[in-house]
């Protein structure tokens, strides 16, 4: 259970983390400094849980990841469930918790949960999706390989810096996800378009995973 209570806590986090600089910073379009903010918060908060539960379950904090682990034969199928049933499970509260902290303040809690949606239409979001999350994963995949060496001790650092990447291109097509489960904790209470549009961020970076399970498979053969 250590393992999974580590997903758990570690995605709590991220969630918690990333989607309440979103809200404290008011990322939007015309806001360039929030959207900065705001990406490395959420890569920021992958580096610090990467060197903090790391060496308890790897840190996926991500289904995708944990997807594209289990694809290129690094863990099994029980793990890999309760992998993602923890993820989802701390994302819920970390965005119960952050709801309680906007409603408390006042604030309208269906629009500031930093929930994502398809501003450009759903095929530019499920595209956007699949594609930053096939980079990310594939950079979680190669930093942590054992083909590696010696970088592995600073793959979460890389991992985080790539996050903060690929945050600042996505934030405003989607808002960014590349994670499954850091999206279902908002849109859960956001409701309205960001329940409805909830199913591309979930698809889009499981596809993803899948993809750079595939690509890394033949780099690493």
């Amino acid at each position: 259970m250590k393992k999974y209570l580590a997903e758990l806590v570690g995605t709590f986090v991220l969630t918690l983390l990333g989607c309440g600089a979103a809200v404290a910073l008011g990322c939007s379009d015309d806001n360039t400094a929030a959207v900065v903010g705001t990406a490395f918060a959420f890569g920021l908060a992958v580096v610090a849980m990467a060197y903090t539960i790391g060496g308890v379950s790897g840190c996926h904090i991500n289904p995708a990841i944990t997807l594209g682990v289990f694809l290129s034969g690094r863990m099994n199928a029980k793990d890999c469930g309760m992998y993602i049933l923890f993820q989802i499970i701390g994302a819920v509260l970390a965005a119960a918790v952050l709801a309680g902290i906007v409603s408390t303040a006042g604030l309208d809690v269906t629009t500031n949960t930093g929930a994502n949606g398809a501003t450009y239409g759903v095929t530019n979001a499920l595209l956007v999706e699949v594609v930053l999350t096939t980079l990310f994963v594939l950079v979680v995949l190669g930093a942590t390989a054992k083909t590696n060496g010696a970088t592995n001790n600073f793959a979460g650092l890389a991992i985080g810096l790539s996050l903060i990447l690929i945050h600042l291109v996505g934030i405003h097509f989607t808002g960014t996800s590349v994670n499954p489960a850091r999206s279902i904790g908002p849109a859960l209470f956001a409701q309205g378009q960001a329940l409805a549009d909830l199913w591309i961020f979930i698809v889009g970076p499981l596809i993803g995973g899948a993809l750079a399970a595939g690509i890394w498979k033949v780099i690493d053969e």
